[in-house]
């Protein structure tokens, strides 16, 4: 048998770099053919898209943000069919407390517009709900009421929360006997029947405005925010970010105002809600009793001490500002559950 061999020519098939020649490495045809044959390699997470470039498999991975407490109670109270009739509610009455002139085009407050012979007038077409024991338009008196009513309840509201706030994240960050001191006092106010404390405030001072008022009642109602907020802080103070912030050597102001302070307001939040519907309530009882706001201020509390005399005669000036008073403390209480179930991840 012949040693030679038959030499193959370029092209034909089974030569080397021939296309479709399998199996010789190097080949263009075998490379092709092995990157057809071979399956489509996929990323154990899933395949890629758009708006996932890294391959995690979840769509838009790259743009989610990490929820905190604040936007998850926001997302939450949106759905809340209570959140949203108690706000629209607000909002009105807001409005009607910042600009009454929407509702009515009588001023309550100008004398001109009292008549004493259209007293205790049936509501009307003139007069929606008839005329009081002065002679004047039950309706824009009590659309004006708001004002007054609202400014009591959001003052006294605000002093609580930056009174009884601080005192409480002092005394519980504190400790010791700052935190002694300050219970004590708190403690002594919390003896004090609410009514009598404030209609003796209100004697001294002999002078029934919107400060005297909300002076009187925040002075008897800081210490539950007080109690609320040292609670809370005493709370926060002991988590881990706390200490490892105090570990790597953060001020007393920081830590109180920058990690704790965030962290505990929550619950003093939702009871400010509620009490600022407490608040204007209470005004009202103290108006009634001749004690609160005076003439010539209107409040709903006034109106209805004024028309109680006449109620037979003439129902209609009690009945309309006692029913705005209760569907604004209502609406400021189903506020203040809704942010409350919001806030608090157990009663979600």
């Amino acid at each position: 048998m012949s040693d030679t061999t038959i030499p193959r020519t370029p092209g034909a098939p089974g030569a080397p770099g021939a296309p479709g020649a399998p199996g010789v490495p190097g080949a263009p045809g075998g490379r092709r053919a092995r990157h057809a044959k071979r399956p489509a390699q996929s990323s154990p997470q899933g395949p890629r898209s758009p708006k996932d470039p890294g391959g995690t498999g979840t769509p838009g991975a790259d743009d989610a943000r990490p929820a905190g407490l604040w936007s998850d109670a926001w997302h939450d109270l949106r759905r809340r069919p209570l959140f949203v009739a108690s706000a629209v509610l607000i909002g009105v009455i807001l409005l009607m407390a910042v600009v009454p002139q929407l509702f009515t085009s009588v001023d309550p407050y100008d004398a001109v517009n009292c008549r004493l012979g259209d007293a205790r007038q049936a509501p009307s077409a003139d007069h929606w709900f008839g005329t009081d024991n002065q002679g004047c338009d039950t309706f824009a008196r009590t659309v004006y009421g708001t004002r007054v009513s609202l400014l009591v309840g959001l003052s006294a509201t605000v002093m609580t929360v930056l009174v009884g706030g601080l005192l409480g994240l002092l005394a519980g960050f504190r400790g010791g006997w700052p935190d002694a001191l300050l219970s004590r006092v708190a403690e002594i106010f919390f003896a004090i029947p609410s009514v009598l404390g404030a209609l003796l405030i209100l004697a001294v001072f002999r002078t029934g405005t919107v400060w005297t008022v909300m002076l009187a009642l925040s002075m008897l109602a800081w210490p539950m925010t007080f109690r609320i907020m040292r609670a809370a802080v005493i709370t926060a103070k002991g988590q881990d970010y706390v200490i490892a912030a105090r570990a790597l050597g953060a001020s007393g102001g920081r830590l109180m105002f920058r990690h704790i302070l965030p962290n505990s307001v929550a619950s003093v939040i939702v009871v400010a809600t509620i009490n600022l519907g407490v608040f204007i309530a209470a005004e009202a009882g103290l108006s009634f009793l001749g004690v609160g706001i005076q003439s010539p201020s209107i409040s709903w509390g006034l109106m209805i001490a004024d028309a109680r005399p006449r109620f037979l005669e003439a129902a209609g000036p009690l009945l309309f500002p006692a029913a705005f008073l209760s569907v604004t403390v209502l609406a400021f209480i189903m506020l203040g559950d809704a942010v409350r179930d919001a806030l608090d991840p157990k009663l979600r």
